[in-house]
Parts: C-alpha cells; sequence; structure tokens
C-alpha cells in the first residue's frame, strides 16, 4: 500500500461552477469543464506558498485552481495564478481547512480524491492515477 496524506476520501458532488472573487475584487466564475484541482490555501502557510509562488510544472496536466476564505492581507502579491477568495466554494467541497486539496472529476461533477496539500509533488504523485 502506497503512503497517502490522508484517509481514503468519500465521494461527493462539486459544483460544475466555482465562484468567488480575484483578490482585486473582480467577481469570478469557473465552469469545471476538465479535471480540476481545486488547492485550498490560506496565509501564512508554508506548503500553499509554493502553489502560490511556485510554478507547479508537475500538475500541468491539470487545471488548478487556488481556492482562499480571505484575501490573505496582501501576502499574495505577484502570485503566478489567480486565487479564487471563495469562502462558500470551500464549504460546497466540504473543506474544513486550509492547506487542503480536492480533485474534481468534470464528467461526473465527483470529488474523486482529496488529501492535505504539502507541495505540488506530493499531490501530483498522489492524484496521478485519477488523470488516466
Amino acid at each position: 500500500m502506497e503512503p497517502r496524506s490522508f484517509d481514503p476520501s468519500r465521494e461527493r458532488h462539486a459544483p460544475k461552477r466555482l465562484t468567488g472573487v480575484s483578490l482585486r475584487g473582480v467577481e469570478r466564475s469557473l465552469e469545471v469543464t476538465t479535471t480540476t484541482l481545486v488547492a485550498a490555501i490560506k496565509p501564512k502557510c508554508d506548503g500553499c506558498s509554493e502553489f502560490v509562488h511556485g510554478d507547479l510544472k508537475e500538475l500541468d496536466h491539470v487545471t488548478v485552481v487556488l481556492v482562499s476564505a480571505t484575501p490573505g492581507d496582501g501576502e499574495w502579491e505577484g502570485a503566478q495564478r489567480e486565487i479564487l477568495v471563495a469562502p462558500t466554494v470551500l464549504s460546497e467541497l466540504e473543506i474544513c481547512s486550509a492547506p487542503y486539496y480536492v480533485l474534481i472529476d468534470a464528467s461526473s461533477s465527483i470529488v474523486v480524491t482529496e488529501g492535505a496539500l504539502m507541495s505540488p509533488a506530493q499531490v501530483a504523485s498522489e492524484i496521478e492515477r485519477y488523470l488516466v
């Protein structure tokens, strides 16, 4: 058995649209049309920093959406990718705290796996079998 960052996930429905606000206060709505990794991040989080400021080359084969419950008080200025401030999305996905991730299968709108968010390489390794 391979080591995992969590107990086996329970399948549950995921929203087809992720709606929130950008760090600049612009309302955003992203449709989930491909396999999507939702990475729940928070301020002052070492594991989250690589997702915010890194290149995520290990996750090039999946759509990555960064979601936070709060805007991060300027900590994320210069982020490599957009951050969606969307506490409702976290609630809909049943993410109780960050750092955490869920992988959504867009064809069925189901969360197929989930776990602790520690590094892009760790997440890529844990989700790879779901991307076939």
